[in-house]
């Protein structure tokens, strides 16, 4: 429910989501809005509205079983674990017990936490946290965690979650009942941060934050429509896939969250699920809503969905929530400020100010995952950010988001093959859900912020073309304004750079300084504006004696002057002399108001470029497009009629200053 104060002449309560305190006596702790501690032992016996007496809204509450409802370990004895050891003999232990955290509790070796019936896990004042540890859940009941953090279990390297000894949940749930998770966040997991499996029931997750890790929250594991669950409040951010994933659920009520920075979908039914989502809001989330099966039942009700694409499905009836019990939803349109507000455990009211960050596989960095970095960089970031990646090979899409500009993305040595960021998606590749991932979906890095800086690394799209057959496969794909790659390698195929804009009547620039990049179909393409300085440009051999591809294929608009510009660069070629086009016309998806432009001066062109320098697109002739050149030389510079040279006059209005306009890259000679 909504956070709110009822202050009376004589009394106060504060209400936090499903968090109800009132009155301490004098001397004694009140609970305000983002004060969610526990009081210290000494204090249990008179606090009257102790934490670890409170209980859960939704599904937890209910009775079943042979259970009243969740009410944790509060009929046993408090005690308080201060090492991992001491947390799992408590945590295994025969009797009711409430267990406060406090501090940090960190494992050398990751341990999934063994965890009986009647427990209440709850974190005492600011920053109480597991660290590289998790909880395990197998037939049991009635357990209740609040107000810590479980984090790092990550085993670098295997970003996908895919290694056999990388089931490192934050939580995992088998055949168990009346579990509450309240108040908690969870980040940078090796696998799933709550696996809720195997016919669990009766459960209620509300006012976490999963953040900054690849899967979110399974649902399933079993053919049994079995569970019951509420899932209300929580804030997942900068994660990949599961955000749920809902799998036979016999009734899953969804309501309020705020789905932030998602790499792959959002909220998914699968097999018999039944789903009621509502009052939810989505910002940067691809296939928002999925019904994956046939069976699937989602009910898509009340939600807001920003700067979104792909599916949001709603297909059948599900159930309706008020037959099991009461509740309060928050407009959706309040969503994002209500649960960023109130989200997550009690912590540190210092902002986060750190400007350099490190990243490395063999554990000396701050995060062991690129993706890991940018999301410790808080939404809505002004200052700027420094993420520096040791040497390795990083396995893993990178999404640098809208909400995080001004950020520096380097390798630490300065040598671009030493800092490897690959993944291998196609543009045709299906989707486990239906459909293809498309362009977008493929792209290794994706640059959405204003003002990023790349530098001194190489980002890959490693799809097997020999192998699988031709497709789309990008590297890179920007979005934002005023991006800079200074010294990066791009390594694809075809469509390895898409130069985009966040729409038809948007601009975006992009400056690459001293960079490389290689393709052989479109590899520079798009609608953006691109000004390629001092780079080599090479061209992968097809293994044909004609036609070895085309460089840029742009979709500038047509009240853009500005679209392609590659200058003072080097064009290479690996196929046969003669056989590369310079160029051809993209009019995407038949365009009207496309008119696209590229300029190639001052550069060197290989012999490996056709003596009839531009192609036809599509049906469109090259000569729909805006192409030009101007001094270039080497065996691949023809001056004729397929290769239209500007005059000087002409060439004195189109430099990397008139490109850019009012952006002066640092560094730009």
């Amino acid at each position: 429910m909504s956070l709110r104060r009822l202050i009376g002449a004589a009394t106060a309560v504060v209400i936090l989501g499903s968090f109800t305190a009132v009155p301490a006596h004098a001397g004694q702790h009140r609970t305000q809005p983002g004060d969610l501690a526990a009081p210290v032992a000494s204090e249990a016996a008179t606090e009257p509205a102790a934490m670890w007496k409170q209980k859960p809204d939704g599904f937890a509450s209910l009775p079943g079983y042979g259970l009243e409802g969740t009410t944790g370990g509060q009929s046993g004895r408090i005690v308080t674990a201060s090492t991992i050891g001491e947390l799992q003999n408590y945590a295994a232990a025969g009797e009711p017990l409430v267990i406060f955290i406090r501090g940090t509790l960190k494992a050398t070796d990751y341990v999934k936490i063994p965890v009986s019936a009647n427990k209440s896990f709850i974190g005492v004042g600011a920053g109480a946290e597991i660290v590289n540890a998790g909880f395990k859940l197998i037939n049991v009941s009635n357990v209740i965690f609040r107000n810590f953090t479980v984090r790092d279990s990550y085993l670098p390297g295997d970003w996908d979650g895919k290694r056999p000894d990388n089931d490192r949940d934050g939580i995992q749930l088998d055949t168990s009942h009346h579990v509450w998770v309240d108040h908690m966040k969870f980040e940078r997991m090796g696998d799933g941060m709550i696996d809720t499996r195997k016919d669990s029931d009766y459960v209620t997750y509300s006012w976490n934050i999963f953040a900054d890790t690849n899967k979110a929250l399974g649902v399933g594991w079993t053919s049994n429509a079995v569970t019951r669950m509420t899932i209300h409040h929580n804030w997942i951010r900068n994660t990949t896939q599961r955000n749920f994933s809902l799998d036979n659920t016999a009734a899953a009520h969804v309501y309020n969250n705020f789905l932030q920075d998602i790499g792959q979908y959002g909220m998914m039914g699968r097999n018999a699920a039944k789903v009621v989502l509502e009052g939810n809001y989505f910002t940067a989330v691809p296939d928002p809503v999925v019904a994956k099966d046939p069976a699937t039942e989602v009910v898509n009700r009340d939600n807001i969905f920003n700067s979104t694409r792909g599916r949001k499905d709603n297909v059948g009836t599900a159930f309706d929530p008020t037959h099991y019990y009461a509740y309060q939803k928050d407009d959706a349109a309040s969503v994002p400020g209500i649960v960023a507000g109130g989200a997550g455990p009690r912590q540190s009211s210092e902002p986060n100010n750190t400007t350099d960050i490190t990243v490395a596989l063999d554990g000396t960095g701050d995060f062991a995952s690129v993706q890991a970095a940018i999301g410790s960089i808080p939404s809505g970031n002004t200052q700027p950010r420094t993420i520096t990646v040791k040497p390795g090979t990083y396995r893993e899409v990178v999404n640098l988001w809208a909400d995080r500009p001004n950020v520096t993305l380097q390798g630490s040595t300065g040598n671009p093959a030493d800092v490897v960021i690959t993944y291998d998606t196609p543009a045709n590749g299906v989707k486990f859900f239906g459909g293809t991932w498309g362009a977008q979906g493929s792209a290794t890095l994706t640059v959405s912020a204003a003002d990023t800086t790349v530098r001194n690394l190489t980002v890959e799209n490693a799809y097997d073309e020999a192998a699988n057959g031709g497709s789309q496969a990008l590297a890179v794909r920007t979005v934002g304004d005023r991006v800079t790659f200074d010294g990066t390698r791009f390594l694809g195929n075809q469509d390895t750079y898409l130069a985009d804009t966040t729409g038809r009547d948007a601009t975006a620039r992009t400056y690459l300084k001293n960079c490389y990049v290689e393709g052989d179909v479109d590899f520079l393409y798009g609608r953006g504006t691109a000004v390629f300085d001092g780079c080599t440009i090479h061209s992968l051999d097809r293994g044909s004696d004609t036609n070895n591809g085309y460089i840029v294929a742009p979709s500038t608009k047509n009240s853009n002057p500005y679209g392609f510009l590659i200058v003072d660069s080097t064009l290479t070629g690996d196929g046969a002399p003669g056989t590369v086009s310079l160029g051809r016309p993209w009019f995407a998806s038949s365009d009207p108001d496309a008119h696209p432009m590229a300029l190639i001066r001052d550069s060197t062109l290989g012999g490996h470029i056709a003596v009839q320098g531009w192609s036809d697109m599509s049906g469109h002739s090259w000569t729909e497009g805006r192409f030009a050149e101007y001094n270039n030389g080497g065996p691949g510079a023809c001056v004729n009629e397929f290769h239209p040279q500007l005059t000087a006059e002409e060439a004195a209005k189109f430099t990397k200053e008139t490109f850019l306009g009012d952006w002066n890259p640092a560094g730009r000679s």
